[in-house]
């Protein structure tokens, strides 16, 4: 089992939901985050001063996969959330060692 962690810009939070909705993602997770990368923020002008804007909009998707869904979600989430410009995040992949459903004890795989 591995849990996949996204953060994508937050208007493609739509066609990354339906993109692992069809390689068989059960469910996801989804927080809304500010961060900054490469980008480094931007400038903006208000009220007639210009201030920068270190952290900027992102959203964070997670989700428990089987091993043999891995990566097909991965490939999902790089066409889906790829607008071919700088901010469009990154995907993080890590093993899960337990999963456990509160409602019913199930265990790992049975449990996702």
């Amino acid at each position: 089992m591995k849990m996949i962690m996204a953060i994508i810009k937050p208007f493609k939070l739509d066609d990354v939901r339906e993109a692992l909705a069809e390689v068989g993602v059960a469910g996801i997770t989804v927080t809304e985050v500010k961060g900054f990368g490469r980008q480094k923020g931007h400038t903006e002008l208000y009220r007639g001063a210009e201030y920068v804007v270190d952290f900027l909009p992102k959203i964070k998707i997670e989700a428990a996969v089987d091993d043999a869904l891995v990566e097909s979600a991965v490939e999902a989430i790089i066409h889906a959330a790829n607008t071919g410009k700088i901010g469009d995040g990154k995907i993080f992949v890590y093993d899960l060692n337990r999963v456990v459903r509160i409602r019913t004890g199930e265990l790992d795989n049975d449990a996702l």
